[in-house]
């Protein structure tokens, strides 16, 4: 445990590969992450990205879920929880952090969130960095939005949370799918003070 870890879930809402990409670029910055999947976000891997992905505790191999870019990795650093164990430290908040992301984010997640409902691990650690007072982060992608989501949605930011939803830019020029998706998680990244090159600033010449 260091003050320095940071938290990542995977929740069921398409957008799965920010996640991913996201694990990525923080084991490439040399810290330690927590990370919890729900079971809706492994049905949504296996659609999205064609990896079928075993969650149970004993079962979890890094490598599956990363790719071929795990080799460049340092997968020490990654620490799977079963989203059931509320042994977990991170279901504490004497475990310190220095943020939790809940990438991408389901609307049901948002929903337990708002209202306090600790179902599963995820819920659990996102009510400790809110009560904690720790820097948590949201990526719902969801589109509509009805008036019970948009509810919820402020009551997560009125309790501390970050609401950063999966929204594109597009003044960077994006060339690809993977630009795109870079964008996103820079802006997370920023968020938890994480240093990177992943994205064109406005004002900075390209």
């Amino acid at each position: 445990m260091a003050a320095g870890d940071i938290v990542v879930a995977i929740t069921g809402a398409s957008g799965s590969v920010y996640g991913v990409r996201l694990l990525e670029v923080l084991l490439r910055a040399a810290r330690t992450v927590h990370l919890a999947i729900s079971p809706a976000a492994g049905e949504v891997f296996e659609r999205e990205l064609g990896r079928a992905i075993p969650l149970a505790p004993n079962q979890f191999i890094p490598s599956l879920l990363l790719g071929p870019v795990s080799a460049e990795l340092d997968l020490s650093r990654l620490h799977y929880h079963d989203v059931r164990n509320f042994q977990a430290g991170i279901a504490s908040g004497s475990f310190l952090t220095a943020g939790m992301v809940v990438c991408p984010c389901s609307m049901g997640t948002v929903a337990a969130i708002a209202h306090g409902v600790g179902e599963n691990l995820i819920h659990r650690a996102a009510d400790v960095h809110l009560k904690e007072k720790r820097k948590l982060i949201l990526v719902p992608r969801e589109t509509p939005l009805g008036l019970i989501q948009l509810r919820n949605l402020v009551a997560v930011a009125e309790a501390g949370a970050v609401v950063l939803p999966a929204m594109p830019a597009f003044y960077t020029r994006p060339q690809t799918v993977a630009d795109m998706v870079d964008f996103l998680v820079g802006r997370v990244c920023d968020q938890l003070g994480v240093e990177h090159h992943l994205l064109a600033r406005w004002g900075e010449k390209r």
